[in-house]
């Protein structure tokens, strides 16, 4: 009886198999809507639309990018709940969304695990520490020295509670044991005035938002979060190496999931396909332009980092005694 049962179960599975397989050929069969929560003209938004027109041009099948901006990006995760969840239902999640948000909600409306499938990273970006082109502080060193002395007295901004900037300062505190207060700004093209008129010690940046300023010399890059330097700026040392912690990364990424259960063959097309335009040179050209860089991960190992990310920003934000409810 034992084996008839294991037997059934196998067939069951390759009969399972075989339906997914033939799913993956077909795929799409209609049109494929992308929800993103990102406004219009956004950094992450004009990623995700440039993979969508190839997509579009490779599958033969419209690939539509809907914007659903707002209430931290319920909206757009509302609307994909309700669609189909064979894959032509996508979504375009920021990493807060995975690892943040969880724990800043008492309840959200969204299980991460349970209602996501994260299918392809669309790109990483690391943050820069900037400060004022006349700040008094030349290192990540020195303001944490002065804000060890003067416990509570310095300050950073954001432009929201749980953004990645926000919860990378907050992590930085966490790391050495200050305290400082942090800002929030409507605006981050307000945010990073501020830093540059002295109104805020200092602000972590990207490209894309800080590199302006930092551009016309009224910003100044001390640091880089990431493990090491960015090729751009290669004077420009990392968070280590400008007398900050030692192992202090702070990341912002993006992704595209499906909904939870979709047949591995179909997730594995929708990957591929998306790797596909991520190689194409245009976009490669832009990621320079915003200062990301691909990330190439399989989906296991894709996963295994999300997990981490969501332990360390727990962490930090318990720390931080940090809600949104």
């Amino acid at each position: 009886m034992i084996r008839l049962k294991t037997l059934a179960a196998a067939a069951i599975g390759t009969l399972a198999l075989i339906a997914g397989t033939a799913q993956a050929q077909e795929f799409p069969t209609k049109p494929v809507r992308i929800t993103t929560p990102f406004p219009a003209g956004a950094g992450p938004e004009a990623v995700v639309r440039l993979v969508a027109e190839r997509l579009q041009k490779k599958w033969g099948k419209p690939v539509v990018v809907e914007n659903k901006p707002g209430a931290n990006g319920f909206i757009a995760i509302d609307q994909f709940k309700r669609g189909a969840p064979d894959g032509h239902e996508l979504i375009h999640l920021d990493n807060v969304h995975l690892v943040a948000y969880p724990h800043l909600f008492k309840k959200l409306p969204y299980d991460p695990v349970k209602d996501f499938d994260p299918i392809a990273p669309l790109f990483k970006t690391y943050f820069f520490v900037g400060v004022g082109a006349n700040s008094k502080y030349k290192s990540v060193g020195e303001i944490v020295a002065d804000a060890k002395a003067r416990p509570g007295a310095l300050n950073y901004g954001s432009w929201s509670v749980g953004n990645p900037v926000h919860l990378g300062s907050a992590l930085l505190e966490s790391m050495t044991n200050t305290q400082m207060q942090h800002i929030i700004y409507k605006e981050t093209s307000q945010l990073y005035t501020g830093v540059a008129t002295g109104e805020l010690d200092f602000a972590l940046g990207s490209l894309a938002t800080a590199g302006p300023l930092q551009r016309s010399g009224k910003l100044k890059f001390i640091a880089v979060t990431g493990p090491k330097r960015h090729p751009a700026f290669p004077d420009v040392p990392t968070v280590a190496e400008s007398g900050g912690p030692a192992g202090y990364e702070v990341t912002g990424w993006t992704t595209i999931a499906a909904p939870k259960g979709l047949p591995k063959p179909v997730a594995d097309k929708i990957q591929k396909d998306i790797e596909e335009a991520l190689a194409d040179p245009e976009i490669k050209q832009r990621y320079a332009t915003f200062g990301y860089d691909v990330f190439p991960v399989t989906r296991d190992q894709f996963n295994t980092f999300i997990a981490a990310e969501s332990k360390k920003y727990a962490e930090v934000i318990k720390r931080a005694k940090v809600s949104l409810d």
